[in-house]
């Protein structure tokens, strides 16, 4: 019985420091949530876009490469 009463209050102190600690924490503004949250979507659709018109010039040259591959040596 005692075991169990020790284990409830270990898990009471751990939620209370947590509680505590919460408390400290410095949480962003709605606007600079709002703000980061559209940066990381442009930037990944930027990237995203960026890499695919690589794949596109690499796709290109390498096709480019072939056709000339295939007319020299049939």
């Amino acid at each position: 019985m005692s075991i169990i009463m020790a284990r409830d209050k270990k898990k009471l102190s751990y939620f209370r420091e947590v509680q505590s600690e919460l408390k400290k924490v410095t949480w962003t503004s709605k606007g600079e949530l709002i703000f980061c949250t559209k940066t990381v979507i442009m930037a990944t659709f930027l990237f995203g876009f960026a890499i695919y018109l690589i794949d596109l010039t690499i796709r290109g040259g390498l096709d480019l490469a072939s056709s000339f591959v295939k007319m020299m040596f049939g």
